[in-house]
Parts: C-alpha cells; structure tokens; sequence
C-alpha cells in the first residue's frame, strides 16, 4: 500500500497482490460457468480475477452499504419518522472497450449474493441515449457517446426517483444489435438495495454540459464511483480487438445495424476500426471521459492482459 503524498493525491495505492489480501475471509460465490455467461465479448476474466480485485471490491462496497444503513437509522431516530428505502447507488465509468460492463455485471452477481441486500439492480446509461432519428436529425450521429448525445434530464430524473425511494421507475433499453433505442420497451426498477449505474458519462458534471445548463447531474446522487483505466494504445487495440469478433459474429447477423461491416476483409476492419477510435471514441475519451477519472471514489487500472494492476482508492 502507498499513500500518495509526494504530489498531494487523494488516492491510497494499491498493488494487485496487496489488494488481493484486502479479500479477507470473503467466500468465493462464482463458479467457472458463472464468468461465461457475465464476460464480455472480449475479456478474458478468470477466477483468479474475481478472487484477487472483484471480492476485495465487493467486501469493501459491502461494508459502505452498512455504514450508510446505520447512517439512515440515526436520522430516522433523531427525527422520529418511518424507515425509508434509500438505495445505495454505485457508478462505474470508463472508456469505450475497457470492460465497463464486465465489471458492473461481476459486481452485481457478487453484491446480489450478501444476505444484507438481496436485490441489486444494473441499468446502463446507453438507455438515455437519444434515438437516432434525432441525432441524426441534430447531425449528431457521430458523436453518439458525447454528452450531447443523451438525454441528461431523463437520466437525472430516474436517479433522483430512485434515490427518493419511488416504489417503481422504468428507464429506456438501448440495443447494441440494432444500435438504438428500442421502441416501446422499458426496464422497470422497483426499490433496490443497490443500484448500479454503468455508462460513459456517470462521472459527468456541470462542466461537461455547457451546451445544456442545470444544476443537477447523476454524479450528485452516487455514494460510490468506480473508474476503470487502462493505457489509450491498449483501449484502441482492445476496440479494435472487440469490432473484429463482432465482424465474425454479431455483424454477420444481416438484422444488425453494423452488418455491413460483415463482408470486410479483415485488414479492412482493422483500417475502419481504427478509424472510427481515432476520429470518435478517442477524442471522446480525451475530452469528456479521461478528465472525469480523477472524481472516482475507485480507478482500476488494467493492463495488457485486460487484468487489474493497480487499484487506487480515496483516503
């Protein structure tokens, strides 16, 4: 463990092998076949992984959830009103291809197993998107991801219902296979213990919305923020990694909106993979991603083999 003081870092450091011992006595509740069916389509998760960060992470996420319950009971003792349903939201952040999704979905299956708060539930801000009718009729379409992109009004509202304790919210559904939202279809969200938040733009604030000015914003109703890191060379190749599986796979499935992507050779994938990172994923990770990184409660940072090297944590 490093405490950063040199340069003043509100960060404690962590290597894998001195987090790993952080696991305590939590049990291992993930099987081999549980990871295949919770990876993505280009992580190589191993058991190990889960052992080494994910039940670390999940005792430490455990232990704050507690705090804020007893926090929850004083207040309701010292102002002698009824026990309220006050979800203990999570964020996970990152760029495009660094496994956001792997890790909120590990996250969920190991918190969903403590018997304190048997029900955690994952909503993605892809949901919040706008349909690409208007993007595209806003000449946004290449910027789909931006900030400008999604419907930051929606997206705060449903947290802040959540976080109220309303009986029941639905949030729009995204598709990746038709890379849209989805016509009349809704997740419904009804009073979780743990609600985790996965998506681009969760660390976002005022400052990245100058083109829409409010006063609230989704991290303000976030008890803990997780940012998952890794170095721009590594996220482009593992982008480019991801777009020629799905060439082999999703792409060939002439339902799908990229599937004219399909019949490309594959130097031409890499060619078109690499520019589509370089002219819109990276950019958007310079400018509105990477700068959010530094508002985390949690950054896992990941390296070659798409494993965790180092965990910072805020002292």
């Amino acid at each position: 463990m490093t405490l950063e003081t040199g340069h003043l870092s509100p960060y404690i450091s962590f290597t894998r092998h001195q987090w790993s011992e952080l696991r305590a006595a939590v049990p291992m509740t993930l099987t081999e076949h549980d990871l295949v069916q919770l990876r993505g389509i280009h992580d190589e998760l191993s058991l190990d992984e889960v052992r080494d960060i994910y039940l670390p992470l999940s005792r430490l996420l455990n232990l704050y959830v507690k705090a804020r319950q007893r926090r929850s009971k004083v207040i309701e003792q010292f102002l002698g009103t009824e026990p309220a349903h006050v979800p203990y939201v999570i964020s996970i952040a990152g760029s495009v291809a660094v496994g956001k999704s792997t890790t909120a979905r590990i996250l969920q299956a190991l918190l969903d197993r403590w018997p304190e708060h048997p029900k955690v539930e994952l909503v993605t801000t892809d949901g919040f998107l706008y349909p690409n009718a208007e993007l595209d009729a806003r000449g946004m379409m290449k910027k789909k991801g931006f900030p400008q992109s999604y419907d930051m009004r929606r997206l705060v509202n449903f947290v802040a219902d959540i976080k109220a304790g309303a009986k029941s919210v639905s949030a729009p559904v995204y598709s990746h296979h038709i890379y849209d939202i989805v016509p009349d279809a809704e997740k419904r969200v009804e009073q979780p213990d743990i609600l985790i938040l996965e998506g681009l733009n969760v660390l976002q604030s005022g400052m990245d919305y100058p083109h829409d000015p409010h006063h609230v914003f989704v991290s303000d109703f976030v008890d803990f923020a997780i940012y998952v890191d890794a170095d721009e060379h590594l996220l482009k190749q593992w982008y480019v990694e991801r777009f020629l599986r799905f060439r082999k796979g999703a792409f060939a499935d002439p339902t799908c909106y990229f599937h004219h992507y399909a019949a490309l050779s594959e130097e031409e994938s890499v060619n078109i993979a690499g520019q589509i990172w370089d002219e819109i994923n990276y950019p958007n990770l310079k400018t509105n991603i990477l700068p959010t990184r530094e508002r985390a409660s949690l950054i896992l940072t990941k390296g070659g083999a798409h494993a965790v090297e180092q965990v910072k944590l805020r002292k």
